[in-house]
């Protein structure tokens, strides 16, 4: 089992940028996959970007190409998303999830506790 810890998040206006990270402890070989995901009341969450260990291959969702980041740190347990250009509709809660396959956005099933950010106009 592998727990994932948030940290980051906030608000800011629109514009700004934001970084979130996670950290992994315990069986991290469920960390094939590292990604981060969000939701919003009312709404399915929705996978935002996503990276596979030690490959630098990456996916992102149509609304943050080009403004959002995801990296592998080099503690190999530990990723973050830059979020820069930050847009009202960026407003949600976002989750830091994992795991050990990297086929489909379905494919997590490891998560973090959600770290709120709030984009304001």
């Amino acid at each position: 089992q592998v727990q994932l810890v948030e940290s980051g998040g906030g608000s800011v206006q629109a514009g700004g940028s934001l970084r979130l990270s996670c950290i992994a402890s315990g069986d991290t070989r469920a960390t094939w996959c590292m990604g981060w995901f969000r939701q919003v009341p009312g709404k399915e969450r929705e996978g935002v970007a996503r990276i596979i260990r030690n490959s630098g291959i990456m996916e992102y969702a149509d609304s943050v190409k080009g403004r959002f980041t995801i990296s592998q740190d080099s503690a190999e347990n530990m990723w973050s998303l830059q979020m820069n250009s930050l847009k009202p509709e960026d407003t949600a809660v976002y989750y830091c999830a994992a795991s050990s396959w990297c086929i489909g956005w379905s494919d997590f099933n490891n998560w973090g506790q959600g770290t709120q950010v709030t984009v304001s106009s």
